[in-house]
């Protein structure tokens, strides 16, 4: 993970934020890069967090396309070798878990915020569930959020979750569960 944080201070230095500090955190099974002091976070977050948003997927890019070069030049074989036709495939891991890929960035905890948000909906929408002994469906939401709701549940007795409708009107459903 030191790899990312290099890349997110590398990204912030060319950006002309090289002041800014990085720090990790572990939340909801993931590891953040939270971005720090900056003298206005809104610039980075952007309307709706488009713009840090876009950072991340910046920073997972750069990531992602510096681990396939390194990997091919590692496990090149000869001449007439391609990098994608490997056992192991072009994009494998090198500790084979993927964690490599695991992880936010965010600026001043504004998508850690929303994730707690998040999180606590789905357990307070949970409980009503379990009291209730009837389903809740809630508001449409991404697949990165469903996926936080899902999550935040699994260990909840009595609850099981399921995501239902298409598109943009794809939503999580809590279902009671006596079992």
């Amino acid at each position: 993970m030191d790899k990312v944080e290099g890349v997110v201070k590398e990204l912030l230095s060319a950006m002309g934020y090289a002041e800014a500090s990085v720090e990790q955190v572990e939340i909801g099974g993931q590891t953040v890069f939270s971005i720090k002091n900056l003298k206005d976070p809104r610039e980075l977050i952007g309307q709706h967090g488009d713009t840090i948003h876009a950072i991340d997927i910046l920073v997972k890019k750069i990531v992602e396309k510096r681990f396939d070069d390194a990997h091919r030049k590692a496990h090149e074989e000869g001449p007439f070798s391609s990098p994608s036709t490997g056992p192991e495939g072009s994009l494998r891991p090198s500790n084979g878990s993927g964690a490599e890929r695991m992880f936010l960035v965010d600026i001043d905890e504004y998508r850690i915020r929303h994730i707690r948000d998040l999180q606590t909906k789905a357990k307070m929408m949970a409980e009503r569930a379990r009291s209730f002994q009837y389903d809740v469906e809630l508001s449409p939401m991404t697949a990165y959020e469903r996926l936080i709701i899902h999550t935040a549940l699994q260990n909840e007795p009595h609850i099981k979750t399921e995501s239902q409708g298409e598109g943009r009107s794809r939503r999580v459903v809590i279902k009671y569960s006596a079992e």
